[in-house]
């Protein structure tokens, strides 16, 4: 989650206190992530974890929160292993 949350912080928040950014924080539909910075962070999760995120995973479901993110890496690294 550490990770995940480095990124995000430098990618689309920069400059803000990291604490504000919890593991339940909603960052789709609170704006922080749109539709580009879904696609970026899609990309980063792909290379960072060496994970394949299929088109229709790639929504406010699964990148919502930075839970709901790291249980989608979760569920990946799983199934690659």
């Amino acid at each position: 989650m550490a990770v995940v949350k480095a990124y995000i912080l430098e990618e689309f928040l920069p400059g803000e206190d990291p604490a504000l950014l919890t593991p339940t924080t909603p960052m789709v539909s609170t704006g922080i992530l749109d539709s580009l910075a879904m696609l970026k962070l899609v990309a980063f999760l792909e290379r960072e974890f060496d994970i394949p995120i299929k088109a229709h995973e790639a929504d406010e479901e699964h990148l919502n929160t930075l839970e709901a993110i790291c249980e989608l890496v979760a569920s990946k690294r799983s199934l690659v292993r």
